[in-house]
């Protein structure tokens, strides 16, 4: 199957990024390699890890990075491991590393794959296909209140316990096994005024369900922490959001980490003795322009934020 796949906020990542030819980058979350080749490519004698959970992702990477491969290491992993990767890798520091959240479009377009509420397949939604959760699991064996919650706080669904509700009534009778068929509960749960929003009426729960089978709001705090532990001081660490959950974490990681001192506004002198760790490259996220929207509907949403690590002795 052919696979388009255009990377999101292209440009202003690889600017970011300052890539030095002799430097060492990650990657960590490859995808179909659209960052890693423009990464890659203005290397030297530096190197890019590139890290996906995604066994498809590593295995196109192959071919897609085939002219590069002297100066890649692809790892088949989640990056919330990202520091135990570059310790097994023994890589102390980096100079940049790029991750992009949002599922590729080879896994949203690959209907097997039942992340696609356009498509009819097994309801499945593993980013990892080792991994033993899937949404067939979550729709036909969480109860209410975990469906509800997840519906609300990872789908931002103001109709979570109308379709929670649904959904549960209708797994009584016989599991819920495929896509079409949980799309059309959710569609039917919803009032008549809901269904002529512009945005299909299964799209955020579909993203809910999606969040919680691959943990991916849980993965994010040690990748982030991980990340900024492990920048060479001057490195950048640049991270493209798709939703507002995500951006409030990375958001408010950044702001901590750019903060240093915790002492209450009380205090005379700091006593935490904390210093900042990063600077903050962009108070506001960067978005993609009107020419990548008309190309690539799906970056409408994406969002960039980017930190810079802080040298110690200039603090």
């Amino acid at each position: 199957m052919e696979f388009t796949h255009k990377p999101v906020l292209l440009a202003e990542c690889i600017e970011a990024l300052h890539i030095r030819p002799e430097g060492i980058y990650v990657d960590g979350t490859l995808g179909r390699a659209g960052h890693s080749r423009e990464i890659a490519q203005r290397l030297t004698t530096g190197r890019l890890v590139c890290i996906d959970r995604d066994q498809a992702a590593i295995d196109a990477a192959q071919e897609r990075l085939a002219p590069w491969m002297d100066r890649v290491t692809l790892v088949h992993s989640n990056f919330d491991r990202v520091s135990e990767i570059l310790a097994e890798l023994d890589i102390p520091g980096v100079d940049g590393m790029l991750f992009d959240l949002g599922v590729s479009s080879p896994q949203l377009d690959d209907a097997s794959r039942g992340f696609s509420y356009m498509h009819d397949a097994p309801l499945d939604m593993r980013m990892d296909a080792t991994a033993p959760l899937t949404a067939y699991d979550v729709v036909n064996t969480w109860s209410y209140e975990e469906l509800r919650r997840i519906l609300f706080e990872y789908g931002e669904e103001r109709y979570a316990p109308a379709i929670a509700k649904r959904i549960v009534q209708a797994r009584e009778t016989a599991p819920v096994q495929t896509t079409l068929e949980l799309a059309e509960l959710i569609r039917s749960a919803m009032p008549a005024a809901a269904l002529r929003e512009k945005q299909h009426p299964a799209k955020r729960s579909f993203q809910a369900i999606r969040i919680a089978v691959n943990g991916e709001l849980d993965a994010l705090p040690p990748m982030l922490s991980g990340a900024i532990d492990h920048l060479n001081p001057g490195g950048r660490l640049a991270v493209i959001t798709f939703h507002s959950l995500e951006d409030r974490i990375v958001k408010r990681a950044f702001q901590d980490a750019a903060k240093g001192c915790t002492c209450p506004p009380e205090f005379p002198v700091c006593v935490c003795g904390k210093k900042p760790r990063v600077r903050l490259v962009t108070r506001k996220p960067i978005v993609s322009g009107a020419a990548e929207l008309e190309e690539n509907s799906r970056a409408r949403s994406a969002k960039l934020r980017v930190v810079e690590k802080c040298d110690p002795f200039d603090i």
